[in-house]
């Protein structure tokens, strides 16, 4: 994080395809309804020949590799899986965000849970480096999976960990290691009494403590859990409503839920995906609730209100249907994602500074500017413009977007400029978009003012409209903050 004391500044690796190894035996929604899995806390084709779990193993004991032949596969990576539990050490990362604009949380529960503060509590899995997922699949005696295992884990891999490396400009190397059969569970589905929030309360015979009890039993003897840093359940698609109605999907995250392992493991940062979601990007749910394990909240209101989205499809923490669409620049940095030179704090009172911000969808480059309005408040500055992850950047353009860390998740922690507020929005092709909100950019000649901040949008110098000669993909935005906060 780069820190802006006054007047002037002008600033001047990418996602590996990842193949699936061979494996061991593996309609547009209606509108006002739930869409969208939950974060809580840790405290609250034709049928295929499939290898089957109906019975709890008995507790196992002893010690285990990462993997045992016979059990689950190699890890879904462009490189070989280790030889051992051991973790890797990490990849070059850049550094987690800090200095005056780091906002830090306002209330307990961005103290210990999912919020918009810069800094991540512990028991949270690190977003950066080598993170290892185990992916489990299970199903119920009543709702027998259709697909084969390997079948369903394709469904999301290797997309997850593509979209993971190619958003975090390769600083994530996310590998995933599934069980690759149906792990079946003892009782029939509506025994386990779950439905959208319930809880993992190891207290209670039901609910999602008893699913992860029965996976446990179920793959213990194989799996040393100290592998890995967080887990997948991926549910039959058939069990539970249709996601286009309901979603069930969920992520329990940020300490310790209550249920050992075998080998003396916590279990912690556990996500359960239900159904499938709509649009031709349908894997991002995973991501979006991996993100929940990683510490970032839901941006859409969970309150019922007509219109739930304040950011549309420029984050998938508020929306994961249709199309792909990357993380706003301030998650990028609170995942460690950015360098600090790449984040731009504006911080002191008075100044007028100049800056040059390289789109989301191109590596390199400064990424955000920040300009702090209170102690848990900023505005955030990025440039988005059509990409692999922002098919739907229509405009491109400067999102200008406040963040708030005394808001939590589910109540609008991030709120989206509309730099057209009248427009219907240029993307309007897809029911799973939000239109009014694909043209919400600043473009050369406009200019945002809110909380004694004035943004100016100078130029694009890819487009030709630019007072200046440049020939580098940049947007240079002139920023004059207010005397006094």
């Amino acid at each position: 994080m780069r820190q802006i004391p006054s007047a002037l500044l002008a600033t001047t690796a990418l996602a590996a395809t990842l193949a699936v190894p061979a494996l061991n035996p593996t309609a547009p929604r209606p509108t006002g309804t739930a869409r969208h899995g939950d974060s809580r806390p840790a405290t609250s084709p034709p049928p295929d020949t499939r290898e089957r779990t109906d019975a709890p193993a008995p507790h196992p004991t002893g010690s285990k590799t990462g993997t045992k032949t016979g059990t689950t596969a190699r890890e879904t990576s462009s490189a070989p899986p280790p030889r051992s539990p051991t973790r890797s050490p990490r990849a070059p990362s850049a550094a987690l965000p800090s200095g005056p604009c780091a906002l830090p949380g306002a209330f307990p529960g961005t103290l210990t849970g999912v919020s918009e503060a810069a800094a991540t509590p512990r028991g949270f899995t690190r977003a950066n480096g080598r993170v290892r997922a185990l992916t489990v699949l299970v199903d119920f005696p009543d709702v027998r999976a259709g697909i084969s295992p390997r079948a369903r884990y394709g469904e999301f891999f290797p997309a997850v960990p593509r979209f993971f490396r190619q958003s975090s400009y390769g600083r994530l190397d996310y590998r995933s290691t599934p069980v690759l059969k149906w792990i079946r569970m003892s009782r029939p589905l509506a025994s386990y009494d779950i439905g959208r929030g319930t809880s993992f309360n190891p207290a209670s015979k039901n609910g999602y403590y008893a699913v992860a009890k029965e996976i446990v039993r179920a793959v213990d003897r194989d799996v040393d859990f100290r592998a890995f840093d967080l887990v997948n359940v991926l549910v039959t698609p058939n069990a539970g409503p249709p996601a286009t109605k309901n979603v069930w999907s969920v992520t329990f995250s940020g300490g310790p839920l209550g249920l050992r392992t075998g080998d003396g493991t916590q279990l912690r940062n556990v996500s359960f995906i239900w159904s499938r979601q709509t649009g031709p990007s349908a894997y991002r749910v995973l991501n979006h609730e991996n993100a929940h394990s990683f510490g970032l909240p839901d941006l859409y209101f969970t309150d019922g209100r007509a219109d739930p989205h304040p950011v549309g499809h420029w984050d998938p923490m508020d929306v994961d249907w249709g199309p792909e669409n990357d993380f706003l620049g301030w998650h990028k940095w609170k995942l460690g994602w950015l360098a600090p030179d790449q984040v731009d704090c504006v911080s002191r009172p008075g100044s007028v500074t100049t800056h040059r911000l390289t789109p989301a969808a191109a590596p390199g480059g400064t990424k955000i500017a920040v300009i702090p309005v209170s102690r848990y408040r900023a505005y955030v500055v990025e440039a988005r413009r059509t990409g692999p992850l922002d098919p739907t950047a229509c405009r491109p353009g400067v999102l200008v977007y406040r963040v708030s860390t005394d808001t939590p998740s589910g109540r609008g922690p991030v709120r989206v400029a509309d730099a057209t507020p009248k427009s219907a929005g240029c993307y309007r092709k897809d029911p799973n978009v939000r239109a009014g909100l694909t043209d919400a950019t600043y473009r050369p000649g406009q200019t945002f003012r809110a909380a004694g901040i004035t943004l100016s949008v100078l130029e694009d110098s890819s487009s030709g409209i630019s007072n200046t000669s440049n020939a580098s993909d940049t947007f240079r935005v002139r920023i004059t903050t207010p005397k006094r906060r």
